[in-house]
């Protein structure tokens, strides 16, 4: 018993499988060769890139640090009131 595995839907997924890596490849080509032309381009533009990456992370962090102290603030104020009638069992006794 033979078992045929090829089909119409393998060879057309094999050329755009082939073609995509040849449009990346030329896309790279001409990419690598800007850079090569133009490098003090391309080196402000990572520059800007890089800046305002580490801009968008201290205002994330500052956000944090912020949500986090108005938490802390909170808890602290209402600490007496946030527990009332709350009771805490230790024992492990469930049999009924």
């Amino acid at each position: 018993m033979s078992f045929k595995f090829y089909t119409s839907m393998l060879s057309l997924a094999s050329r755009r499988m082939a073609a995509g890596i040849f449009i990346v490849g030329m896309l790279l080509t001409g990419f690598g060769f800007l850079i090569y032309l133009l490098p003090k381009l391309f080196a402000t533009l990572a520059a800007l890139f890089f800046f305002f990456l580490g801009a968008c992370c201290i205002v994330m962090g500052i956000k944090i640090l912020w949500a986090q102290h108005k938490f802390n603030k909170m808890s602290m104020d209402n600490g007496s009131d946030y527990r009332q009638n709350v009771r805490i069992r230790a024992e492990d006794d469930y049999e009924q």
